[in-house]
């Protein structure tokens, strides 16, 4: 860790202001510690930046995000399989909203499409997708098991009436 001071001036303080903007693009910051200071008649803020010299974060995706293809999974899964997927989505956008986070965050796409490709039933076999640990399953595990539950028990019998078998795999 270390650590640099600035002093901005209350008025006039420009040019001080884009030499502390220009030092905090290239550093990780850790924290800022500021205070308006008084002195003889002057008035400025006093700012300390702790910081660790490393990767920047510059709120672009790293080239690994950038080059990963995008699936859209309405190509990947069959129709009957995509219906459940949208249904999830939908409880993934509520339950996201209603917390206040970010839709990844509750469930990610790769996530709900492996439940529904497994036909998930359980809490057991929640725990064997890949990404999906206790505190996600504990917190939502019951909400996508009923959904699933309800989603499989209805195309169950959507197919028992037609004569056609479960689909349960990718489209070809």
């Amino acid at each position: 860790m270390q650590l640099r001071f600035f002093s901005i001036p209350v008025k006039y303080e420009a040019e001080a202001e884009i030499e502390l903007n220009n030092f905090l693009k290239t550093v990780r910051v850790i924290t800022i510690h500021r205070e308006l200071i008084c002195q003889e008649g002057r008035h400025f803020w006093a700012i300390a930046v702790e910081y660790s010299i490393g990767e920047v974060k510059t709120g672009k995706k790293s080239e690994n995000v950038k080059n990963k293809k995008k699936i859209d999974y309405r190509e990947v899964l069959s129709p009957e399989n995509f219906e459940i997927y949208a249904k999830l989505r939908e409880w993934r956008k509520q339950a996201a909203d209603r917390e206040g986070l970010k839709v990844y965050n509750v469930l990610m796409n790769e996530h709900m499409a492996k439940m529904i490709e497994d036909r998930i039933k359980t809490k057991a076999e929640l725990r064997k997708i890949k990404g999906i640990g206790d505190g996600r399953i504990d917190k939502y595990g019951d909400e996508v098991l009923a959904i699933l539950k309800k989603e499989f028990a209805g195309l169950e019998k959507k197919n028992e009436k037609s004569g056609q078998p479960l689909l349960f795999d990718h489209k070809p």
